[in-house]
């Protein structure tokens, strides 16, 4: 028994390590979807207004949820024909049918925060001691335009600086966003 929580506990650091490299290093713990070959897991986003996240991958299962923010960044960590397994900021996972998803990378702004009227300081450029061009709330739609060395260059209407990596729900760890 203490060895399989043991090996739980190193598969847990072995994940997080993965997590922690850069983007070639998680690109190689990531597997080719079986329908796509793109890597799997990956984030996308929302194309619609509204869009049925599902028990399984058929229009025949029960609608579990109804996603209504285009944009949204989720992650897609399985495929099967033409559906995407998703998983969403909050945990919940369901099938989305493709044509509902985009490529076009976005994130959200620290969606875990609880506390009352917090911000995030977006900066003018990638330096903690930058100006500030905007203060952002938790859970802010953000597109991603790069991602490197900790910051990335997100746009939010027609504002756009850069945030800290770590305080975005849409890129891994230290990933590379051209």
């Amino acid at each position: 028994m203490a060895g399989v929580a043991m090996r739980g506990v190193l598969s847990g650091l072995l994940l997080l390590a993965a997590m922690a490299t850069n983007s070639a290093s998680w690109a190689q713990d990531t597997q080719a979807g079986s329908v796509t070959g793109l890597p799997v897991p990956r984030y996308v986003s929302l194309k619609t207004d509204r869009v049925n996240l599902r028990e399984g991958p058929s229009k025949e299962h029960r609608t579990r949820w109804v996603y209504q923010r285009a944009g949204l960044p989720v992650e897609v960590v399985a495929e099967f024909e033409t559906w995407r397994r998703v998983r969403d900021a909050d945990g919940s996972e369901g099938w989305v049918l493709h044509s509902l998803l985009s490529g076009r990378r976005t994130a959200l702004v620290a969606p875990w925060s609880k506390v009352k009227d917090e911000t995030f300081m977006l900066r003018k450029e990638a330096d903690e001691g930058s100006s500030v061009v905007a203060r952002l709330q938790p859970n802010v739609i953000a597109n991603v335009a790069s991602c490197a060395n900790s910051w990335c260059r997100i746009s939010i209407a027609n504002t756009e600086g850069y945030l800290k990596q770590e305080r975005l729900w849409g890129v891994y760890p230290n990933e590379k966003v051209d």
